[in-house]
C-alpha cells in the first residue's frame, strides 16, 4: 500500500489481549492453553442461572499497568456493563464488559519513530467462548463447514480491549502498531503475545474516502491473528471497497471475516452499533474503587519499555539502532547482551554477534535465545578471547558458537580441547606463508603483473594449511611482504 491510491484509507484498530492471569476473570477457572474442550469451566463461566461474578484483582492490576505504559488516564472509579447479543459461544447471552466508564482513556503509542497513533481508551472484558467450525474435507474453517461445535475453556478469560483512534493509513502503519503494542505488553507482563493461541488478535475497522472529503463508510474484519494476515485484510478490503466505490455503489457497514487460504474478507453479519447491544450497568458487580496509591505503586515499579530500552541502548552502549531495536525487543537476547557487557566486553561486538551468527541460527532453528544452551558468561567468555586475539572471528563462527548455542559449556574449554587457538607467531606465519608461495609460482606472477585480486588466493592457501588458525593480519602482512 505504499504506491500512490486513489483513495485514502482510514483504519482504526480494536486490539483484544489477553490477560496473563492464572484463572479468568470472574471464576477460579484456569485460564491455561490446551486443555480438552470445556475442561476449563464451571457453572460461573458456563452462565448458570443464579451464579454470581467475582472480579480477578489481579486482571484490573495488569489493566492498569498497560494504560500507564500507553500514557493512558487511569479511571479509579470505572464500572463494568452488560454488552448484550446473541451468538452460539457466548453462554450468558450477554458479555460483561465497559462501556461508558472504561479503566483506561486516552493514550498514545508511537511507531516508525514519529508517527503518533492516538488510543480511544482501554476496556475490560471477559472473553467469549470459541466456535470449532468443522467439515469432511477441512477442519476448524468457517465457510465450507458442515457443522460448528463449542468449546468454552476461553469464556470468562481475562481480556483488555485497546481502541485506536482513526489514525492509521496503510496496512504498514497497522502492522508496525500492532508489533509495538504486543513488545509493550509482553515487556510489562500483562499478555504472552502469542498469537498463534489467540491471546492477541485484533479487529480492522477500515474506510476509504476521497482526499478532502467526509470519512467513508467502515467495514470491520473480525479477529484477525497475525501481522500477515492484517496486512493481507487490508490490502484486500481496499480492493474490494474501491471497486465498489469505482462503480457507483455504497459500502456496506458491517463485520467481515478474514479467510487465511483465499486472502479475502467475507461478510459475517451487519455491524451493530453501540445502541443494539443494549448496555446497562452490570447488576451483580459493583463499580471499581481504585485507590491511588495502587496506581502510584505499579506506576513507580513499572519495567523499562520497549522504547525506552532500545533508546538507551543506542545513547548508552553506541550500538546501531537497527541492533538496539532486535536487542532490546527480545527479553532473552537483552538479558545475555546486558549481562555480558557488564563483564567488560565491547557492546559493538556483542551486537555484531548478536544481529549475525546468533539471529541466523535462531532463524534457521526457529526458536528463541531461550530455548539454546548460551549463557551470558560463555558469551562474554568468547567475545573476550576474539579480542585478545586468542582465536580469530572465523574460528569462532566455525567452531565454537552453534556448540555453545546448542551445548552450552565454557568457550576457553573448546578452544583447549579442539586446539582452536589462533598461530600468531610471526616467524611460523611467515614461514608457512613462503612454502605457499612457493608452491604456487603461477599465482606469484599472477599478481607481479598487477592481479591484486589474487592475494585472496594465498590468504585462503595459508588458512588451509593452518586449518583457519592463523591470525588474518599476520597472513595479510606476511604475504604483501614476501610477495614484494
Amino acid at each position: 500500500m505504499a504506491t500512490k491510491t486513489k483513495y485514502k484509507t482510514v483504519i482504526g484498530l480494536e486490539v483484544h489481549a489477553q490477560l496473563k492471569t492464572a484463572t479468568k476473570l470472574f471464576c477460579k477457572c484456569s485460564t491455561k492453553f490446551g486443555a480438552k474442550p470445556n475442561e476449563n469451566t464451571c457453572p460461573v463461566c458456563m452462565g448458570y442461572p443464579g451464579v454470581l461474578p467475582v472480579l480477578n484483582e489481579q486482571a484490573v492490576e495488569f489493566a492498569i499497568k498497560a494504560g500507564l505504559a500507553l500514557d493512558c488516564e487511569i479511571d479509579p472509579n470505572c464500572k463494568f456493563d452488560r454488552k448484550q447479543y446473541f451468538y452460539p459461544d457466548l453462554p450468558k447471552g450477554y458479555q460483561i464488559s465497559q462501556f461508558d466508564k472504561p479503566i483506561c482513556t486516552g493514550g498514545k503509542l508511537t511507531i516508525f519513530n514519529d508517527k503518533v497513533v492516538n488510543l480511544e481508551r482501554i476496556h475490560m472484558e471477559e472473553d467469549a467462548g470459541k466456535l470449532v467450525h468443522a467439515s469432511e474435507d477441512a477442519a476448524d474453517r468457517l465457510h465450507g463447514s458442515d457443522y460448528s461445535l463449542v468449546d468454552l475453556n476461553r469464556a470468562g478469560t481475562p481480556l483488555i480491549e485497546i481502541v485506536s483512534k482513526p489514525d492509521m493509513s496503510s496496512a504498514e502503519e497497522a502492522v508496525a502498531y500492532v508489533k509495538e503494542l504486543r513488545k509493550i505488553l509482553m515487556a510489562i507482563g500483562v499478555c504472552d503475545g502469542n498469537m498463534q493461541e489467540g491471546s492477541l488478535r485484533c479487529d480492522i475497522n477500515i474506510s476509504l474516502n476521497l482526499e478532502g472529503e467526509p470519512l467513508g463508510t467502515r467495514a470491520e474484519i473480525k479477529n484477525v491473528n497475525s501481522f500477515r494476515s492484517i496486512a493481507r485484510a487490508i490490502e484486500y478490503e481496499y480492493k474490494r471497497q474501491s471497486k465498489l466505490l469505482d462503480a457507483g455503489e455504497k459500502v456496506v457497514q458491517e463485520t467481515r471475516l478474514f479467510e487465511e487460504n483465499s486472502g479475502k474478507t467475507f461478510s459475517m453479519r451487519s455491524k451493530e452499533d453501540s445502541h443494539d447491544y443494549r448496555y446497562f450497568p452490570e447488576p451483580d458487580l459493583v463499580p471499581l474503587a481504585i485507590e491511588e496509591s495502587l496506581i502510584n505503586e505499579l506506576r513507580e515499579n513499572q519495567p523499562e519499555l520497549p522504547s525506552q530500552k532500545r533508546n538507551r541502548y543506542v545513547s548508552e552502549f553506541v550500538i546501531p539502532e537497527e541492533a538496539a531495536g532486535i536487542i532490546a525487543d527480545d527479553e532473552g537476547l537483552a538479558e545475555i547482551f546486558e549481562k555480558a557487557v557488564a563483564e567488560g566486553v565491547s557492546s559493538t561486538k556483542l551486537a555484531n554477534w548478536i544481529t549475525g551468527s546468533i539471529s541466523a541460527y535462531l532463524n534457521t532453528k526457529e526458536i528463541s535465545i531461550k530455548e539454546t544452551k548460551l549463557s551470558a558468561d560463555s558469551f562474554a567468555e568468547m567475545v573476550k578471547l576474539i579480542e585478545e586475539g586468542t582465536i580469530s572471528d572465523n574460528i569462532a563462527k566455525n567452531s565454537i558458537i552453534e556448540e555453545l548455542l546448542e551445548k552450552g559449556g565454557s568457550a576457553k574449554a573448546i578452544v583447549e580441547r579442539d586446539d582452536l587457538a589462533q598461530i600468531t607467531d610471526p616467524a611460523q606465519i611467515e614461514a608457512i606463508v613462503q612454502e605457499v608461495i612457493d608452491a604456487n609460482q603461477k599465482q606469484v606472477e599472477q599478481f607481479r603483473s598487477g592481479n591484486q585480486k589474487i592475494k585472496g588466493f594465498f590468504v585462503g592457501q595459508v588458512m588451509k594449511a593452518t586449518a583457519g588458525k592463523a591470525s588474518p593480519q599476520l597472513i595479510n602482512e606476511s604475504i604483501s611482504k614476501l610477495l614484494k
